[in-house]
């Protein structure tokens, strides 16, 4: 399973990102809204988990977008 973590407190995102892995999931992370929407537009993500206030682009302006 392929995971996308969109969250900008790194360490938060570090430890999300080591659980997941540990898991046995794939994670990739962006730490802002622009780079997450980015990597979500790749539509290769089985999940992805999002942080709704973020920098450059807020959670809820990514979200439309994400379905």
């Amino acid at each position: 399973m392929r995971v996308l973590l969109i969250e900008d407190e790194q360490r938060l995102a570090e430890n999300m990102v080591a659980a997941c892995r540990e898991s046995g999931l794939a994670v990739d992370h962006a730490a802002d809204g622009e780079a997450g929407s980015h990597f979500a537009e790749q539509g290769v993500y089985d999940a992805i988990v999002l942080d709704l206030m973020l920098p450059r682009k807020s959670g809820t302006a990514c979200s439309p977008g994400l379905a």
